[in-house]
């Protein structure tokens, strides 16, 4: 084909006079198509879902060399490591692609692991540019995992909530979707009649639903869709109360414990006062002696345990 481009190009134009210059650009054009490796892919940026086949375009556009030296590198931000060197599939390719002639790298069953830059490098010796790559930038997308997510049984009116929803599977990153009794929550309540009334704010990207003050109306059963391109997945319904607040019956709790804590103060008082709190004591060894009449001598004896009198006299 470039062959006959090259002959093409050196017979003169008939409508061009002599010593065109047009003749010269055109014998160089075909000089350096045969005698130059070029490569071209029809996708630079393709992808694929995980598990499924994707092809990596690399074609020789133009080059003289018979047999080519042809090989694939993985580039990641580890470097760059080999996927087709000496004729061969190698690394975690190894049992997952092959080379479709002359140059195009076919994996069949990509994972997660595939996404990164590949460059397909063709080195010809017998051409003046011996050498030529290109890049492809492949994608391999992951469909989400059923996501974590958090709803709280029950809120007293007029407080805060928050409902979280997260997954860390999906590729690319998901976005996020609340539903209530099986409708998305909007991400301006001020846009629908059903939540107009609501006060919240939706985050698609951290999947956190705040609502700032919870009313009647935003009771339900509420679960999370997380989504990328790959697809979806959704947690199961969980069900959200909200409750009035019984401040009569918080205000009689609170006036029973105040009685309850002035009747044991009071007690406490009365028997300090009676000495029941009374830090002396009285043993049966402790006994007070009698004051000495005149003329009266008091002896305790041993065998009795009580107390005789003698009598003296003064003379």
């Amino acid at each position: 084909m470039e062959l006959n481009r090259k002959t093409e190009a050196n017979q003169p134009s008939p409508s061009a006079p002599a010593g065109d210059p047009r003749l010269c650009v055109q014998e160089t054009v075909g000089y350096f198509s045969v005698l130059a490796v070029v490569l071209k892919t029809s996708n630079e940026s393709p992808w694929t879902d995980e598990f499924d086949r994707i092809e990596l375009s690399c074609l020789i556009e133009s080059i003289s060399t018979s047999n080519p030296r042809i090989e694939w590198k993985k580039i990641t931000n580890e470097g760059p490591s080999y996927v087709y060197f000496d004729k061969k599939i190698s690394g975690d390719l190894e049992n997952r692609a092959m080379i479709r002639e002359p140059a195009t790298l076919l994996i069949t069953n990509a994972t997660r692991s595939d996404t990164a830059k590949y460059r397909c490098e063709v080195t010809a010796a017998d051409d003046q540019r011996s050498f030529d790559e290109i890049v492809i930038d492949l994608v391999v997308r992951v469909k989400p995992v059923m996501p974590k997510c958090s709803v709280p049984k029950s809120v007293p009116f007029g407080k805060s909530a928050e409902l979280s929803c997260v997954e860390d599977e999906g590729f690319p990153k998901s976005q996020y979707q609340w539903f209530k009794n099986k409708e998305e929550v909007p991400d301006d309540h001020k846009t629908s009649l059903k939540f107009f009334n609501s006060s919240y704010t939706l985050d698609a990207d951290s999947g956190t639903l705040q609502f700032i003050t919870v009313r009647k109306e935003d009771a339900g059963e509420y679960f999370c869709r997380a989504k990328n391109d790959a697809g979806y997945a959704e947690c199961p319904p969980q069900q959200m109360e909200v409750y009035d607040i019984d401040v009569l019956g918080i205000l009689m709790g609170v006036l029973v414990v105040v009685i309850v804590l002035m009747s044991i103060t009071a007690g406490i008082c009365c028997a300090y006062k009676r000495g029941y709190f009374s830090t002396q004591k009285q043993t049966g060894n402790n006994y007070k002696v009698p004051a000495k009449g005149d003329g009266v001598d008091y002896v305790r004896t041993e065998d009795e345990g009580d107390f005789r009198h003698k009598s003296s006299f003064v003379i």
